[in-house]
């Protein structure tokens, strides 16, 4: 490949080969320049090349592994045009590319279009498309679909009826007919295998119907499907939320008598279990047990055990915990810091709890649309508290908070007013005033007070008082001269 200024140019031999083509795309790793030399090979067209199945196919698969769709399926049409064998392959790339970037719609678009292209659509394009729909949680499609493949003469098979059994464990309503159908699947020459049963009891987990979940996986060792991982955490997960600790610890430990290796999620799960039942001490061991088997913990298993010491009042391990996952490189979030902010508020170490606000904004961490009430009232809570002993750092997070945008509570500015009348600051008081009002909050008696009893004891406006007040006493003694006059 030779540049030559802005253009890049490809010295071709004399009689250029599909498989040189493909050998140079597959050894390019930037998309537009894979593009180049696509269009540089179509350029010999004159010397009587031409694109096969082979150079097209390749070239789509790239371009929808870079989300460049429209040029993908701008390459289909000039398939047809060129009269190009299109094959069920080039589609199911297709449809597998925009399932990935959630764009089901799109797949079942390009799907209703493979007659267009003289691709009769097989048993495994109506799957895939299928699976999309399950996954994405277009349930009703997905069951229109599935009837629109049976019509067509699919025939059922473990494959499709898994899918088929996982789009009906999503709704409580139809987690009868999933089981219906699962019982059923023998007597039509699919008998379920392990991701059928696994499905099943993750589906029961979920909606709390842990013994039936249970006498699932029984049946499943008895009918010699070995569970996976995933079964196992379903399961795991199910009994650590029905609060049956002990059963979910035997589990984990049956998993490591199988050979069977926990993953990230079922420590994650495991965890989260003993956090919630008061046990975060056991939790750390598990945490210690996963890192120490080589599994790096992720944003749930840092969050479960932060929130789980955080409940327990266990601040310090909990810092030390955000301190290990800032080390790993993971970026804790607003809900996170504000759960550390609230225990320390819990203790009436506002002092701290500043430090973490200080950190967050430094770190440009800002809270979502779920946390922006948490963190409005955390902030509210350490200047109320700030004000007792750090009075000045209290009124420096003020400002920051009106900075940027954070609103601020009527008890907020009542802590505030009352500080600098203590202090003899009326001037700052009477400001806050103004600001309180002008953000519709209405002082109460007791601010109001300390503001006036302020102003009262400053001896030159006791005085001004004072002499206005005989000068009211004398205007109305002559009113009342002149009546009887």
């Amino acid at each position: 490949m030779l540049k030559m200024g802005s253009k890049t140019m490809i010295k071709w031999s004399k009689q250029i080969t599909s498989a040189q083509v493909v050998q140079l795309i597959k050894a390019e790793r930037d998309i537009q320049k894979t593009m180049v030399i696509f269009d540089s090979a179509t350029a010999e067209y004159a010397n009587g090349f031409r694109h096969d199945h082979q150079t097209f196919s390749l070239m789509i698969s790239r371009l929808v592994s870079a989300n460049n769709f429209r040029s993908a399926e701008e390459l289909l049409c000039r398939m047809k045009e060129e009269k190009c064998n299109i094959t069920e392959d080039i589609f199911l790339s297709i449809f597998r590319a925009y399932g990935r970037v959630h764009k089901p719609l799109d797949a079942v678009r390009v799907f209703h279009k493979m007659k267009d292209y003289q691709c009769d659509p097989s048993q495994k394009s109506y799957i895939t498309v299928f699976a999309i729909l399950v996954a994405e949680n277009q349930l009703n499609l997905a069951l229109r679909f599935y009837r629109n493949m049976r019509e067509m003469g699919i025939p059922p098979s473990v494959t499709s009826l898994n899918v088929l059994i996982k789009a009906l464990c999503k709704n409580s309503g139809t987690m009868d007919a999933a089981l219906w159908i699962f019982r059923e699947m023998p007597n039509r020459g699919c008998p379920p295998d392990s991701y059928t049963y696994g499905t099943l009891i993750n589906g029961l987990c979920r909606l709390g119907k842990i013994g039936e979940a249970k006498e699932l996986f029984k049946e499943m060792e008895a009918k010699a499907c070995s569970p996976t991982v995933v079964t196992y955490t379903s399961l795991i997960r199910g009994l650590c939320q029905s609060k049956d600790l002990d059963s979910a610890i035997n589990l984990l430990e049956e998993m490591a008598s199988k050979g069977i290796v926990p993953n990230v999620f079922t420590y994650s799960s495991m965890m989260d279990g003993l956090c919630k039942g008061g046990c975060s001490s056991q939790a750390l061991e598990l945490l210690d047990m996963m890192v120490s088997r080589r599994h790096l913990p992720n944003m749930i298993t840092y969050s479960t055990l932060i929130h789980g010491l955080c409940k327990e009042g266990k601040l310090q391990e909990a810092v030390e915990i955000l301190d290990r996952m800032k080390l790993q490189g993971l970026r804790p979030d607003a809900g996170l810091y504000g759960k550390i902010i609230s225990g320390f508020c819990d203790i009436c170490k506002f002092h701290e709890a500043a430090n973490f606000l200080d950190e967050m904004v430094l770190g440009g961490i800002s809270p979502n649309r779920l946390t922006w009430s948490l963190h409005v009232r955390i902030h509210n809570i350490v200047v109320q508290g700030l004000c007792t002993e750090h009075p000045n750092r209290a009124f420096q997070l003020y400002l920051s908070m009106r900075t940027r945008g954070i609103s601020i509570d009527a008890k907020t500015f009542d802590s505030l007013v009352n500080y600098f009348c203590k202090k003899g600051d009326q001037h700052k008081a009477a400001h806050l005033v103004d600001e309180m009002v002008l953000d519709g909050c209405i002082p109460d008696e007791v601010t109001w007070n300390a503001v006036v009893s302020g102003f009262w004891d400053r001896r030159k406006v006791r005085e001004a008082a004072e002499l206005a007040q005989v000068e009211l006493i004398g205007t109305v003694m002559s009113l009342r001269i002149m009546q009887v006059i």
